[in-house]
C-alpha cells in the first residue's frame, strides 16, 4: 500500500483554460481580534480572508499549481479585497463573477480555538452574492476546466440554487474532473436538518473525499474509521482526518493510517483546509498514498503554526525531505513556528521532546 500511487487526477487538459485545480466556493472577509476575548470586548479587529475553498485555492497556488478560485462576490470594496487578495496567491480570479445586488459576505470571530465552547464566530452572509451561485450565475465550462474540481459541504448549506449547482457538478459524466470534496460540516448553517441526507449524498458522488472522524460521528452518528468506509464506499479514495492522531486512507480496498508529526500549535484555525491541499498537491504530482497523507500534515501543520487561516507552505524540495523520513525519524518529527523557513537547518527540521 505504501506504494500505490492512488486515483490519477486526469481532467481536461485541452481547453485554453485548463488548469490544475479548481476550487468552487464562497469567500469572506474575515475579521480577526487584535486581543483574546468575547466579541463583545474586542476592541479592533484585522482584516482578512475566509473560505474554505479559497484557502484551498491559496495553499494550492503557493505550492506551485495551476489553480483557479470560481465565487462570488458583490460589487463593493470587500469583494475587491477578495479577488486582489486571492489573486496577490497566484489563483485565477478571471472567472469569478461581481453581484450588483448582494454584497459579499463578512464575519468575526474570537482568538481561541474552534473546538471550545468559548469560541465565537458571527456570521453575515444571508443573501450574499455566493449564496446565488447556481447552474446559471457561474461559468460552468470554466468550473470544469482542470484535472481536479474542489468542492466542500460548506456550499450546498447555502441556499437551494448552491445545492443544485453542487448536484450539478458531483452528478457522473463523461470526461468530468476528479471530484474532491470535503465534507467540511457547519452545523449552523443547516437549519433544515437535511444535512446528514444531503452531505452523504454528495460525498458518495465525489471521486475523493476528506472527512473528520469526529465530524462523521456528529453529522452521520458513525463510530471509528472503518464505519465511515462502510458508509461510503461509493469514493475511489476516502481520508478520514483523526486530529493529532494523524489521518486514514481508504483505497481500492486497502487501508493506511499515517500518524501526524507533532506541532506546537499556535492557532487551530485553517488546518483542515491546508491538508486538502497537501493532499491534492501529491495527488496531482503522482506521489504514493503514503506521501500524499504526509504531504497533508504538513501543510495542516504549517497552518496550525501560524495565527490565520493561509500559512506560507514549506518549499516543495522541503516538504518532499520530510515526507520521504524513514517511520522512526517521521514519529519524532516536531514542528513548531517558523518551521517552514528552516529547510537549511537539518537540526530544526527533526527534534525530538
Amino acid at each position: 500500500m505504501g506504494a500505490t500511487t492512488i486515483v490519477t487526477a486526469t481532467g481536461p487538459r485541452n481547453a485554453p483554460d485548463a488548469v490544475d485545480v479548481v476550487a468552487l466556493g464562497e469567500s469572506m472577509v474575515t475579521f480577526l481580534p487584535s486581543r483574546p476575548g468575547r466579541l463583545a470586548d474586542v476592541p479592533s479587529f484585522d482584516r482578512g480572508i475566509g473560505g474554505a475553498e479559497s484557502n484551498v485555492a491559496c495553499a494550492l497556488a503557493a505550492a506551485g499549481h495551476a489553480v483557479r478560485w470560481v465565487g462570488r462576490v458583490g460589487a463593493d470594496g470587500f469583494g475587491d479585497h477578495l479577488i486582489e487578495t486571492i489573486g496577490s496567491y497566484g489563483v485565477d480570479v478571471t472567472a469569478v463573477r461581481r453581484d450588483p445586488d448582494r454584497p459579499t459576505g463578512v464575519y468575526f470571530r474570537t482568538a481561541g480555538d474552534r473546538a471550545t465552547d468559548a469560541h465565537e464566530v458571527a456570521y453575515y452572509r444571508t443573501g450574499s452574492a455566493a449564496s446565488a451561485m447556481s447552474v446559471d450565475t457561474v461559468g460552468l465550462d470554466a468550473v470544469r476546466a482542470g484535472r481536479v474540481l474542489h468542492l466542500t459541504g460548506i456550499t450546498a448549506a447555502l441556499s437551494a440554487d448552491c445545492l443544485g449547482l453542487l448536484r450539478e457538478l458531483t452528478a457522473p459524466r463523461p470526461g468530468r474532473p476528479l471530484v474532491s470534496f470535503d465534507v467540511n460540516h457547519r452545523p449552523r448553517l443547516w437549519t433544515d436538518g437535511n444535512s446528514p441526507q444531503v452531505l452523504l449524498e454528495l460525498a458518495r458522488g465525489a471521486d475523493l473525499v476528506f472527512v473528520g472522524e469526529d465530524e462523521a460521528a456528529e453529522v452521520w452518528g458513525l463510530d471509528g474509521v472503518d464505519a465511515v468506509r462502510t458508509a461510503l464506499p461509493d469514493p475511489e479514495v476516502l481520508v478520514v482526518k483523526q486530529g493529532a492522531l494523524g489521518a486514514t486512507v481508504f483505497d481500492r480496498g486497502r487501508a493506511l493510517h499515517v500518524p501526524a508529526p507533532r506541532v506546537d500549535v499556535v492557532a487551530a484555525v485553517g488546518a483542515g483546509d491546508a491538508f486538502a491541499a497537501g493532499f491534492l498537491s501529491a495527488t496531482l504530482r503522482g506521489l504514493p498514498v503514503r506521501d500524499c497523507l504526509r504531504h497533508g500534515h504538513l501543510m495542516a501543520a504549517a497552518a496550525l503554526t501560524v495565527p490565520g487561516d493561509l500559512a506560507v507552505p514549506p518549499s516543495r524540495d522541503h516538504a518532499d525531505r520530510l515526507a520521504a523520513l524513514d517511520d522512526a525519524a517521521w514519529g519524532r518529527l516536531r514542528l513548531g513556528p517558523g518551521w517552514t523557513h528552516a529547510e537549511d537547518r537539518a537540526d530544526e527540521e527533526v527534534r525530538t521532546t
